[in-house]
């Protein structure tokens, strides 16, 4: 890859998913650059960078996995350490965001949590953020820099197409999801059925849905039930035996975000799920691996949308405006 020897890119990659970052850098022609980052015994983060920045066109990639907190700390240090270093502009490559889930208040006297994420990224010196998937596309709207919000849709439609074809009925697990499931049905093909899944969630309980009924034809028909992240894995199995109860022959789930806390993977194992289809924008350690799971990599997107934005190219334009 060829870019123009007045300006010069520079990509670091943070603790929480080097080989995701190791896999930008290779789809991008270059390497990661050196950073030293250690963790002190009382859990405080050091950052150096082991060479010089100023002037450059900076990239972090760093996902927000567990433990999130000491990532985020991680990703705000390495952040003010490039802006104190004179990189021309720094850039955070966040491919799975932090409290996105906190977008609104739900109760009294409840914290706006992805807003403080994104006012700490300002106050640390990113003059961009990138993400994919958002929970929440009005997260966009907090920050005052640009915003790039890239879609695992176009891999996970190919997944599901390769695994079960396009005669399916695409599912939003819950109301939230419908728009994000009829991009999904639009690019599977005019075969595909939409349907939805009811569900209730306790506002005081966290973590514990109840599937009441399925809006929508599924009898006999492959399901696919999307979503932007599988926490608990508690709604997706819930939403899994109401559409057999319903009479769906196959049900498969397709999210970009595993995050797969607590007992998810066994809740998933044991489902009526056949396949569960994920990314790889959070790293999945080989204990949280089980025979139903298949993984995509967003490697790819996420070099191509750095390629644009530092080239000043449209971002947009790679997926076709679904971002």
């Amino acid at each position: 890859m060829e870019f123009d020897p007045r300006r010069h890119l520079l990509l670091y990659s943070g603790s929480s998913h080097p080989e995701l970052a190791d896999e930008v850098a290779k789809h991008l022609g270059t390497t990661l650059g050196d950073v030293d980052i250690q963790h002190f015994l009382d859990g405080e983060v050091y950052v150096r960078f082991l060479s010089s920045v100023r002037g450059a066109d900076v990239f972090v990639v760093q996902t927000h996995s567990a433990p999130v907190n000491q990532h985020v700390i991680e990703t705000l240090i390495m952040l003010d350490a490039l802006k104190r270093a004179s990189a021309r502009r720094v850039t955070a490559v966040l491919p799975y965001f932090p409290y996105s889930r906190q977008d609104k208040k739900h109760l009294a006297r409840e914290p706006i949590s992805a807003k403080l994420m994104a006012d700490l990224l300002n106050a640390a010196g990113a003059d961009r953020v990138m993400s994919v998937d958002l929970h929440a596309g009005q997260i966009q709207g907090f920050f005052d820099v640009p915003f790039d919000h890239l879609t695992a849709l176009p891999l996970l439609v190919e997944a599901v197409r390769n695994e079960v074809g396009s005669d399916v009925v695409v599912v939003a697990p819950d109301a939230g999801e419908v728009k994000d499931a009829e991009k999904f049905r639009r690019k599977l093909g005019p075969e595909a059925g939409l349907a939805i899944a009811h569900k209730r969630r306790e506002p005081t309980v966290h973590d514990e849905v109840r599937t009441l009924g399925i809006v929508g034809d599924v009898e006999g028909r492959v399901c696919v039930l999307v979503d932007d992240s599988i926490s608990t894995g508690g709604t997706l199995a819930a939403a899994a035996e109401t559409l057999v109860e319903h009479g769906a022959t196959k049900v498969l789930a397709a999210a970009t975000h595993a995050v797969f806390s607590g007992r998810a993977t066994e809740k998933l194992q044991d489902s009526p799920l056949d396949r569960v289809i994920v990314t790889n924008s959070i790293p999945i350690p080989p204990e949280k691996g089980f025979s139903k799971l298949a993984v995509v990599s967003v490697g790819q997107i996420i070099a191509d949308a750095i390629r644009a934005v530092f080239e000043d190219e449209s971002v947009s334009r790679i997926f076709g405006g679904d971002n």
